[in-house]
C-alpha cells in the first residue's frame, strides 16, 4: 500500500523532454551526471522533479535511457556530498559503484555514495524512482558500524516497509519544527538499521575506515580552506595517517588532495564573485588571493577550465544584476 501510496504522490513521471532538458534537469537537481539514450533516441520519456518533506529533499528521476553515469570528471567538478537512498517505483535499474553491481525492483532500495564513481543502467526500459538526498557526513559521522553502500533492500524486508512508510510521512508532514524533526530522526535512525554493517560483513570494514578518514579530512577542508597551512601533509597529520595512506584514500575517489582542495577553493571564490555587489568586498585578484592562491594566472586558468568562463565574467554578470 505505502509503494501505492508513494506513486501517487509523485505522479507524472511518462514526459517527452529532449535529451538535453532532461540532463539539465537532472544536473540542477542532483548533481552532474552523464547520461547515455539509446541510439537513435534524442527525445526521453520520463521526468526530473525535485520536492521537499520535513527538511529532506527528494528526487523524483524516471527515464528511458541506456545509462546514467557518475564518473570521475563529474566527482571532480561537482563535489555534492550525498548519501542518496534510492527507492525504485517501476521498472528495474542496476546500479555500479565500488566493483558490485546490484539490480533494484519496484518497492527495492539502495544507498549510493555521491563521492564515488557510478553508473545507473536502464538499457531503454522505463525506470521510474525516488533519490532521497541525505546529508553525507553526518549519515557516516552517526552510524555505529559502517554503513553498506550498493546493498539492496528487498521490497518484502521489514526494514524496507518502514522506510517506505516513513517516506510517505515526512512528504506529507505539515513542516511543522518539532514534528518535522522528530520524523528526520526516525527516518536517519532506521537508514541506519537498514543499512548497517554487521560482524559478519567485515570485509566492507576497510573501506569504511578509509571513508571515515576522508570524511575527516573533508571537514578539516572546509574548515580551513583559504589558509595557507593546508596542505595535503597537514591535512594527513590531522588525520592521523601517513600522507601516502591519506593519498591512496582520495584516489579510491577518483582525486587527489590538492585537487580536492582547488576544486572547492575555486567554488568558493566563484560564490564570492558572484555576491551582490554591495556585500562583494574584493577584485577578481583580491578574491583569488582570499580564497587561497597565490597566482592569478594560475587561478585563472583552474576558474576557466572548471567553470567554463573567466572570473571576471561572473564579477561582471554580478555588477550588471546589481544595477
Amino acid at each position: 500500500m505505502d509503494l501505492a501510496t508513494l506513486s501517487a504522490l509523485f505522479p507524472g513521471a511518462r514526459q517527452k523532454l529532449t535529451l538535453h532538458e532532461w540532463t539539465e534537469c537532472v544536473r540542477a537537481v542532483c548533481g552532474r551526471f552523464h547520461p547515455q539514450a539509446m541510439s537513435g533516441k534524442t527525445h526521453v520519456v520520463g521526468k526530473v522533479e525535485l520536492r521537499r518533506g520535513a527538511g529532506i529533499e527528494v528526487a523524483h528521476i524516471a527515464n528511458d535511457l541506456d545509462w546514467v553515469e557518475r564518473g570521475h570528471q563529474e566527482i571532480r567538478t561537482d563535489y555534492g556530498e550525498y548519501l542518496f537512498l534510492l527507492l525504485q517505483l517501476e521498472g528495474v535499474c542496476r546500479i555500479e559503484q565500488c566493483d558490485q553491481r546490484t539490480t533494484i525492483g519496484p518497492g527495492d532500495c539502495v544507498l549510493v555514495d555521491s563521492l564515488m564513481p557510478s553508473r545507473f543502467c536502464f538499457n531503454g526500459r522505463f525506470s521510474n524512482h525516488l533519490s532521497v538526498h541525505l546529508p553525507r557526513q553526518m549519515m557516516y559521522a552517526t552510524a555505529s558500524s559502517g554503513i553498506a553502500i550498493t546493498q539492496r533492500l528487498g521490497a518484502a524486508d521489514p526494514m524496507a516497509v518502514v522506510l517506505r512508510a516513513l517516506l510517505v510521512k515526512l512528504m506529507t508532514s505539515d513542516e511543522r519544527p518539532v514534528g518535522a524533526e522528530g520524523i528526520r530522526e526516525l527516518f536517519f535512525s532506521s537508514i541506519h538499521q537498514a543499512f548497517s554493517i554487521g560482524a559478519a560483513e567485515s570485509s566492507f570494514r576497510p573501506t569504511q575506515r578509509q571513508l571515515a578518514r576522508i570524511e575527516i579530512a573533508q571537514m578539516l577542508i572546509d574548515r580551513h580552506l583559504t589558509e595557507e597551512r593546508l596542505t595535503p601533509r597537514w591535512l594527513a597529520g590531522k588525520v592521523g595517517a601517513s600522507l601516502r595512506t591519506l593519498q591512496q584514500d582520495f584516489e579510491q575517489l577518483g582525486v587527489s588532495i590538492n585537487s580536492m582542495i582547488r576544486t572547492r577553493r575555486l567554488h568558493y571564490a566563484r560564490e564570492r564573485l558572484a555576491e551582490p555587489r554591495h556585500r562583494s568586498r574584493g577584485t577578481v585578484a583580491e578574491v583569488a588571493y582570499e580564497s587561497g592562491f597565490n597566482d592569478i594566472s594560475y587561478f585563472n586558468r583552474c576558474f576557466r577550465k572548471v567553470f567554463d568562463c573567466a572570473p571576471s565574467d561572473v564579477a561582471s554578470h554580478r555588477a550588471a544584476g546589481s544595477r
